[in-house]
């Protein structure tokens, strides 16, 4: 460990040896110039600010103020910025194409797969927050982050801990008997569809916050109204 820390020190000290080098270099030679040369250096750096402040204000931007339903928390209402906005997309997106936010028959599907779609949903949640920066807080208004892990704390985490351990219990002991036989199934079920109702508001939420003006219709695998209406006549 001390060997390491030791190195560590060192790796630091080279690498600001070095860099401090190359600054001092350059404030030399950039005091030496003249003429168009000195002014081409002086645009380049304003331009490279300007981007930098471009970047910092399209991200932390208020672009509008939304209000989101949810039935545990009534009306939250959001600041999005260009951030939370892609933040929400990705959300979205992995809510919508799961299992999870799709319905499961009395006589189809397996719970086993709804599980892990669930178990899915979650990981991948928690790593998508954790590989973005944080929202910058604005106000007492919420973040997406804040809708991401009441989602994961509220619905997702309490019924995971209750039937994914308990499936998998029934399964281990009972190897060569179809899920259809689990004396918990129904209950399971009827559960995962109370849940699932909860759930899509979350989901639809993402969608508001992501800016999708057809959020719905993308969660219940609507194309839109003219498709429905010319598939249905159909040729000619």
């Amino acid at each position: 460990m001390s060997r390491q820390w030791q190195w560590n020190n060192w790796t630091r000290a080279l690498s600001g040896l070095i860099a401090g080098a190359i600054v001092g270099l350059a404030v030399y030679g950039a005091g030496r110039l003249t003429g168009p040369a000195l002014f081409g250096l002086a645009g380049a750096a304003g331009g490279v600010a300007a981007a930098l402040v471009f970047q910092f204000y399209g991200r932390n931007v208020k672009l509008t103020d939304i209000t989101v339903t949810i039935p545990q928390f009534s009306e939250l209402h959001f600041a999005i910025t260009r951030d939370s906005q892609q933040v929400a997309w990705k959300l979205f997106v992995e809510s919508v194409t799961r299992i999870s936010t799709q319905s499961l028959d009395t006589d189809s599907g397996l719970l086993g797969e709804a599980l892990a779609s669930i178990y899915g949903l979650f990981a991948i949640t928690r790593d998508v927050l954790k590989q973005t920066q944080p929202s910058a807080k604005t106000g007492h208004n919420p973040t997406i982050e804040h809708l991401a892990i009441a989602m994961l704390n509220n619905e997702l985490r309490p019924f995971l801990s209750r039937w994914h351990p308990a499936l998998q219990k029934w399964e281990k002991q009972y190897p060569d008997q179809p899920e259809s036989t689990w004396p918990q199934a129904a209950e399971c079920r009827s559960e995962l569809a109370s849940m699932q109702r909860r759930l899509e508001r979350y989901v639809l939420g993402f969608g508001e916050l992501a800016g999708l003006p057809n959020a719905r219709d993308i969660l219940k695998g609507v194309l839109g109204v003219e498709f429905a209406e010319s598939a249905s006549a159909g040729p000619g």
